[in-house]
C-alpha cells in the first residue's frame, strides 16, 4: 500500500497524527457505523450544546466561541432534520461527521469542542439520552394497550368461556377475568420499565476515554442541562457499561413474550374449531389460493417477531460477556439490536393496542364449549367438601362420575340424582346448582375470583391505576 503523508484528507482527521498512511477502503467500510449511528444524531448535538456550556463556564471557552459553536450545530441539526446534510462513511460515525461540519463551519474554533470528552463516554452518553425518550414513548404506549384491554373486560365482564390447562377445558371462567390475566402482564412490564429507566437515568459524560479528565470540569452543570437526575461515579465502569441496554432489552424479550402468548391465543381462539372470537377485517390478511380464508397474519407476526427481539437480546449478552475494562470496539455493535429491539416492540405494541378494541367476541360459541369438557367437576368436589367428604374423597368419587358421564356420553349436569347417589349418598338436589357453569364463575367472589361482580370491581380499579399512571406523565 502506498504511504500517504498526514495532509492526505484520506487519513481521518480526529486520529490522524500517529498515522503516516491512509485507511483501506475496506477497513473505512468495516469500521463505520454512521449509516445506523446517525439516528443519535440529535441527542449527539443536545449533548455537545451542553458541553460547549460547561465549557465556556470553566473558562475554556470564551463566551463569543460558545455563542458561535451552539448557533453552528443548531444550523447542522436543521440541515440533519430536513435531510440536507451530507454523511460520510470516511469519517466513521455520527460524532465526528457533526464535528467536521462544525470545524468546516467555524474554523478552529470548531476543534474546541472536543475538550475534555472522548467519543467513548459521548455515544454512552447520547445512546443513554435517546433510550429515556424511547421509554417514556413505550411506557405510554403499554399503558394503552392496558387501557384497551380492561375496556374490554369491562365489556364482557360477564362472558362465560372455558379455562384451559394443557390447552384442555379445565374450569369455567369469564372472559374478562382473561383480559384482566393479560392486563397484570402488561402491568409488570409497565412496572419493569420504569425500574430500567432509573438506570438508564445516569449521565457519563466527563468520563472522557475512561481515567475522566485533567480539566476542572462541572459535571453537575452539564448533567442539569441535558435532564440526568444523577452523574456516573466512576469512570472507567461509565464508558464500558452496557448493562442499561442489556436490561432494556431483556425488558423488550419479556414484554414480547406477554405479546406473543396472547397473539397464540386469538391465533387459536379465531379458528374455525374454536369460534371464539372474531378478528377485525382490517387486522386480517387473505390467501392467494383459497378465497374462503382470513388469516390471522398480524398476531402471527407478532409471535415471529419476537424471536427476533429475543435475538438481539442473546447478541447483546454475547458482546459482552468477554470484553476486559474498559472501552472496546465491540461497543459499536450494541446499538443495531437496541434499536431494532425498540422499532419492534414500539410496532407491535402499536398495533395490538389497535386490535385489541375490534376483538368480536362469539359469546354463544364460548358458553358451548365452556359447557363441554366437564369443566364443572372441581364444583362438584368442593360440593362433597362441604357436606364433610375428605377432598381426596371427594376427587375420587367425581373422577368416577367424570368416567360415567363419558361412558353414557353426557354432562355431569345431565345426571340424573338417583344415578348420582349411587356414588355418594351425601349428593342431594342442590347439586345441579353447583353444576352449572354460570353457578361455577358467580361463586368465585373472592379477591382475584372470576365472578363477574369481581372482574367488574377489578378492572374499574385498573382503570382507574392506568388514568392516575396516565396523568403523572
Amino acid at each position: 500500500m502506498k504511504e500517504t503523508k498526514l495532509k492526505d484528507k484520506n487519513i481521518n482527521q480526529s486520529w490522524g497524527g500517529r498515522f503516516s498512511s491512509e485507511t483501506s477502503d475496506l477497513v473505512k467500510q468495516f469500521t463505520a457505523s454512521v449509516d445506523f449511528d446517525q439516528r443519535l444524531a440529535e441527542k449527539d448535538i443536545e449533548c455537545s450544546l451542553a458541553h460547549t456550556s460547561m465549557l465556556q463556564k470553566i473558562g475554556v471557552l470564551t463566551s463569543d466561541e460558545r455563542e458561535l459553536i451552539q448557533k453552528s450545530l443548531q444550523e447542522i441539526a436543521t440541515s440533519i432534520n430536513q435531510g440536507s446534510f451530507e454523511w460520510s462513511e470516511d469519517l466513521e460515525d455520527v460524532h465526528m461527521n457533526i464535528e467536521a461540519a462544525l470545524t468546516a463551519k467555524i474554523g478552529d474554533v470548531g476543534k474546541k469542542l472536543h475538550t475534555g470528552r472522548s467519543r467513548n463516554d459521548q455515544i454512552s452518553t447520547d445512546v443513554r439520552l435517546w433510550l429515556m425518550d424511547q421509554i417514556d414513548e413505550i411506557s405510554s404506549i403499554i399503558l394503552g394497550v392496558q387501557k384497551n384491554i380492561v375496556e374490554l373486560a369491562v365489556a364482557e365482564h360477564d362472558t362465560i368461556m372455558p379455562g384451559f390447562t394443557h390447552l384442555q377445558v379445565a374450569q369455567p371462567i369469564t372472559f374478562g377475568h382473561h383480559m384482566l390475566a393479560w392486563n397484570q402482564m402488561f402491568k409488570r412490564d409497565y412496572e419493569r420499565l420504569i425500574d430500567c429507566r432509573k438506570r438508564v437515568d445516569c449521565n457519563p459524560l466527563g468520563s472522557a476515554a475512561l481515567a475522566g479528565t485533567g480539566f476542572d470540569i462541572d459535571r453537575l452543570h452539564t448533567s442539569n442541562l441535558l435532564g440526568f437526575s444523577k452523574v456516573s461515579e466512576n469512570s472507567l465502569d461509565a464508558v464500558s457499561d452496557r448493562d442499561f441496554v442489556i436490561e432494556f432489552c431483556a425488558f423488550a424479550s419479556t414484554c414480547m413474550m406477554h405479546l406473543s402468548r396472547m397473539s397464540e391465543e386469538l391465533i387459536i381462539w379465531a379458528s374455525s374449531q374454536f369460534n371464539f372470537i372474531n378478528l377485525s377485517d382490517a387486522f386480517c390478511t387473505g390467501s392467494s389460493i383459497m378465497p374462503q380464508k382470513k388469516n390471522p397474519d398480524i398476531p402471527e407476526l407478532i409471535r415471529g417477531k419476537t424471536g427476533r427481539v429475543f435475538g438481539q437480546l442473546m447478541s447483546l449478552l454475547t458482546l459482552m460477556k468477554g470484553q476486559p475494562l474498559a472501552y472496546n470496539r465491540d461497543n459499536q455493535e450494541d446499538k443495531e439490536p437496541l434499536f431494532d429491539s425498540v422499532d419492534t416492540l414500539i410496532n407491535c405494541l402499536m398495533i395490538f393496542k389497535e386490535m385489541v378494541p375490534n376483538i368480536q367476541v362469539n359469546r354463544e360459541s364460548m358458553l358451548k364449549s365452556a359447557k363441554s369438557g366437564y369443566s364443572t367437576a372441581t364444583d362438584l368436589a368442593d360440593y362433597l367438601v362441604k357436606k364433610s367428604v375428605p377432598f381426596r374423597d371427594a376427587h375420587k368419587i367425581v373422577g368416577e362420575l367424570v368416567n360415567h358421564a363419558i361412558k353414557s356420553k353426557c354432562e355431569l349436569v345431565d345426571i340424573d340424582i338417583e344415578s348420582m347417589k349411587t356414588f355418594c349418598d351425601v349428593i342431594s338436589d342442590d347439586v345441579y346448582d353447583v353444576l352449572t357453569v354460570e353457578g361455577s364463575v358467580r361463586s368465585r367472589s373472592h379477591l382475584g375470583g372470576t365472578a363477574p361482580k369481581e372482574v367488574s370491581r377489578s378492572a374499574k380499579h385498573e382503570l382507574e391505576s392506568i388514568k392516575r399512571l396516565n396523568a403523572k406523565k
